[in-house]
């Protein structure tokens, strides 16, 4: 038997209208379904469900297929579930957050102080805590506007901005120098002193901050690719924020370099500056080429490494390596990392790229890597 179930609302009218075409009344389906008539009068009022198995059944007696009284209940209860619905407007706002931030990534890492990480209702108002927002659409919105990107396709992920996030709240509470318009290119002027050792790097941070730049290191999320961060608190106090993504000297450098370039530009004051992903760098981005250019040619000048390539390419000496090193007063890990990149052989010279996360974190403002810091609420 073929009939058109989209002309019924509900599985109690198709029923009913079954036992009208046949000439039936209820009391001759509960003979029939060997049931009490009030549960066929709660069927056909739709107070009783079809399910699996009386669909069968019914199938059996009127020949119309058990999906199709299957697939007028879903529709009908549907239809009543978005009745009886209450709208949430924060709900979209609720779905954006939980499925793009690491939730659980940072309540391993202490920045949620959360238990029971089902506990919804305490991560949300965890997350209104870090963030320093009253609502949740709040953190989308005033993180993304102060992280604008001139192209949207480029713009900063969740997970990113959460990392910025904690950069900002440890800086926050840092105390340095009053910060001057000849501090940054005093501070790049005195790094370059320890560019010799890696043990020097130690000392980065105290610089730093005696020239009123805020240093903090926060250990990357995963998945964010995050290498650096430039921002300013007020538009007048400079912070710095570095992942150690890539625990090597030669990539300290550059990145360090990199993000004091912004600092030196003035870079970041009216949008934070995130750089992720430094080797993919978008060089659409005027002031990512400067500091790009400011931090490649800041240890090693692009005349003198040429001059050594043109000399000495395509074999590389490790006595060259370390005399080039020794000559210009450079830890050889930073030669060792240009030319990486510029024969494309990342195997070679490798035990020059010294670990340096060890030596820099004991006198840093740092979170993460086993250590959670104290943040005061």
């Amino acid at each position: 038997m073929s009939i058109n179930i989209e002309q019924y609302r509900s599985p109690g009218q198709l029923i009913h209208s079954l036992l009208e075409d046949k000439g039936w009344n209820g009391r001759v389906l509960s003979g029939i379904l060997k049931i009490d008539e009030s549960g066929v009068n709660r069927l056909l009022q739709d107070k009783k469900s079809v399910n699996a198995q009386l669909a069968i059944v019914l199938e059996d007696i009127f020949g119309i297929p058990a999906e199709n009284f299957l697939t007028l209940q879903m529709k009908y209860d549907l239809a009543k579930a978005r009745i009886k619905d209450i709208p949430d407007p924060e709900r979209q706002s609720r779905v954006k957050l939980f499925g793009n931030l690491p939730i659980a990534e940072m309540i391993n890492r202490g920045w949620l102080d959360v238990e029971n990480k089902k506990d919804f209702q305490k991560i949300e108002k965890e997350l209104l805590k870090f963030f320093k927002v009253n609502s949740l659409d709040d953190i989308e919105t005033n993180l993304l506007h102060s992280a604008k990107k001139t192209n949207e396709l480029d713009k900063p992920t969740q997970i990113q901005l959460a990392w910025v996030n904690r950069v900002k709240r440890i800086a926050e509470e840092m105390i340095v120098a009053p910060y001057l318009a000849s501090s940054a290119q005093k501070a790049i002027d005195e790094l370059k002193s320890l560019l010799w050792s890696a043990e020097e790097i130690r000392k980065v941070p105290r610089i730093l901050a005696e020239n009123g730049i805020r240093f903090v290191l926060v250990e990357p999320l995963k998945g964010s690719k995050m290498d650096g961060v430039c921002m300013w608190l007020d538009q007048t106090y400079p912070v710095i924020g570095m992942s150690l993504r890539f625990d090597r000297i030669d990539n300290f450098w550059f990145v360090l370099r990199h993000e004091l370039e912004h600092v030196l530009q003035g870079h970041g004051k009216s949008h934070i500056k995130i750089d992720y992903d430094l080797k993919q760098l978008d060089m659409d981005d005027e002031e990512e080429k400067i500091a790009n250019l400011a931090a490649s040619t800041f240890a090693i000048s692009e005349q003198k490494l040429n001059s050594f390539i043109a000399r000495k390419s395509p074999f590389f000496a490790e006595i060259d390596i370390i005399g080039f090193s020794n000559t210009h007063r450079i830890h050889p890990g930073i030669l060792a990392g240009k030319l990486q990149h510029y024969t494309q052989k990342y195997n070679l010279f490798r035990k020059h790229l010294v670990s340096i996360r060890n030596i820099v974190i004991p006198s840093a403002m740092s979170d993460g890597w086993g250590n959670v810091y104290p943040l005061d609420d």
